[in-house]
């Protein structure tokens, strides 16, 4: 009677094109819908009578559950695989955009566009993945596929801006986050073909690590530390840009559109950059890669902030700033794989990310309260920058290489 097959057979045997492909298009669409949301705060806040802060809020609180929900979607995804995890995230994505589309109160806003999407991009992101593409490809497609995935997601928020501001005008806004949210589900048939295997001892291991233990180790280490510190300003940049650079240009006698499309800059920028990025990243040291990223971030945001308000600024920070923008996760995610391996990948990185979202929910909220309070959003611009220079300095110590661990005894 012959044996049945290995459980990795079939992992082996797919296609890393096809893998890579299928994981992109989820990127894409689910990045794009959340990179859209500074779209919708003016038309929100005027119909509504709200303040910013309010909008802002929702989003904050979208940014810290998405990172406080994807360590522990990455723990589901490493024990039982990751496509259940997609599938809920993209269903529970899904239902928060529609659920957006008639929030009339700031808490039923909060509920969809905080905790719904914020909980559903949490299991159906990029995070998830590329801990895929780390399981599920062989070694030397694994860093360009880090930034083909970061790409992707770059390309969705290339696309998504200025359909959302198309659509706003067209259609209305409602019906825009009807028609993203019935989007979402294109997620679940392309989440198939990153099936990844139940978490199980590897031949030749004596005894599998646990998830406790995985943890323990990862947070007495300095360098997993430094990591995910520095990982903080990314999300804070990130998301303060997003949320507010719309109104930001519109405060400076710019229109909506030109927000839009700087926007949609960043994105297609950053495709350049996240491939870039995953590229130098098999070719030189991550941790010099993500300090110089930082520092120049820094600097790309005071010059923006010190020039006069033109299309062509704005356009031209969105390039520059696109090609830093998403460029930090390949490196990022490469380290944490080369430090503790793949077993735990998805989990890992779901704690560095839950810092880097952690930021994001400051520098939403913040951008919203202080404006409210000063008439301005220079205040967070300039904590951007120190910020910057601030990770760039953090990232220098980290030590490069795996985790030492002790042989257990069977």
């Amino acid at each position: 009677m012959s044996q049945p097959p290995a459980p990795t057979a079939p992992l082996a045997a797919r296609a890393p094109l096809l893998v890579v492909l299928c994981g992109c298009m989820i990127a894409m669409l689910t990045f794009g819908p959340r990179a859209s949301s500074g779209i919708f705060l003016l038309p929100m806040t005027s119909e509504y009578g709200w303040g910013r802060d309010t909008f802002g809020l929702a989003i904050a609180i979208q940014n810290l559950l998405w990172g406080v929900g994807t360590p522990f979607a990455g723990a589901v995804a490493d024990r039982f695989g990751v496509v259940r995890v997609l599938w809920a995230g993209a269903a529970l994505y899904a239902l928060g955009l529609i659920a957006m589309a008639y929030a009339a109160t700031p808490g039923s806003l909060h509920l969809s566009a905080g905790m719904m999407i914020g909980f559903g991009l949490s299991g159906c992101s990029f995070n998830i993945v590329l801990a895929a593409f780390g399981k599920t490809l062989p070694e030397k497609w694994r860093p360009m596929a880090f930034g083909a995935g970061t790409a992707a997601g770059s390309f969705g928020q290339f696309l998504f801006p200025p359909l959302a501001a198309g659509l706003n005008a067209s259609i209305g806004w409602h019906e825009t986050l009807i028609v993203f949210g019935v989007t979402m589900l294109l997620v679940m048939p392309f989440a198939t073909a990153l099936a990844t295997p139940s978490a199980a001892p590897r031949a030749g291991e004596a005894r599998p690590q646990s998830i406790g233990a995985a943890l323990g180790e990862a947070f007495r280490h300095p360098s997993y530390i430094f990591l995910v510190l520095g990982f903080f300003t990314c999300g804070f940049q990130l998301a303060f840009v997003t949320t507010h650079l719309p109104a930001y240009l519109t405060d400076r006698g710019l229109s909506l559109t030109i927000g839009g499309w700087t926007l949609a800059v960043i994105g297609l920028a950053n495709m350049v950059g996240s491939l870039s990025s995953g590229w130098l990243s098999s070719r030189m040291s991550r941790r010099y890669l993500l300090a110089a990223i930082y520092f120049a971030r820094g600097i790309a945001i005071a010059v923006f902030v010190l020039l006069p308000a033109s299309p062509v600024t704005s356009i031209g920070f969105g390039i520059v700033i696109g090609l830093l923008w998403l460029s930090t996760v390949p490196p990022t995610s490469g380290l944490v794989m080369l430090m503790f391996g793949t077993r735990y990948l998805a989990m890992l990185y779901g704690f560095a990310f839950f810092s880097h979202q952690v930021g994001g929910f400051l520098g939403v909220w913040l951008g919203g309260l202080l404006y409210e309070q000063l008439g301005s959003y220079n205040l967070v611009w300039w904590l951007s920058v120190a910020l910057s220079f601030a990770s760039a300095i953090i990232n220098l110590p980290i030590v490069e290489r795996p985790v030492a661990r002790e042989t257990q005894p069977a």
